[in-house]
């Protein structure tokens, strides 16, 4: 195997790492933005944007993960069939968690109701994420999936 290709299969397992540690940087953030809120009394408009973003990136992470990288892993490793259908239940999952904490934020709800919701999907999230690098890193480094790993999925 050539130099180059062995480093584009390698990348999907290195991205899948960076994209996992943004996200929960990003999550550290909004919920730090809660707990100022806290302090000062309300939401701020700041607390709006870190949810909102933290929402998006998440989002488009999963969608990636569902749309191109999951089937192609299919393909090659069809005894993963069950393990990316968990995959893809937790995706569902955290969809729904995502949606009423975008609900709760555009009720104003109260910094501590926030970082309820933030708490939690911070829960699965991190379940899930552990799961999925224990499971998927070492079929990522030798996935010949030809696409561009930060496409797929989805850098913040």
């Amino acid at each position: 195997m050539a130099e180059g290709e062995k480093a584009r299969l390698t990348a999907w397992s290195h991205e899948l790492r960076a994209v996992h540690q943004r996200l929960r940087e990003t999550l550290r953030i909004t919920r730090d933005a809660v707990r100022d809120g806290e302090t000062a009394g309300s939401a701020t408009r700041d607390l709006l944007l870190f949810c909102h973003g933290f929402c998006a990136a998440l989002t488009d992470h999963h969608e990636g993960e569902d749309r191109s990288l999951f089937p192609a892993i299919e393909a090659a490793h069809p005894e993963l069939r069950e393990t990316l259908r968990l995959l893809e239940q937790d995706h569902s999952m955290i969809a729904y968690l995502l949606a009423e904490l975008q609900t709760a934020v555009e009720r104003a709800a109260s910094p501590a109701e926030l970082d309820q919701h933030l708490e939690g999907i911070a829960a699965i999230m991190e379940n899930h994420f552990r799961y999925e690098e224990r499971s998927l890193l070492s079929v990522l480094d030798t996935l010949g999936l030809d696409a561009n790993p930060r496409d797929v999925l989805r850098p913040l």
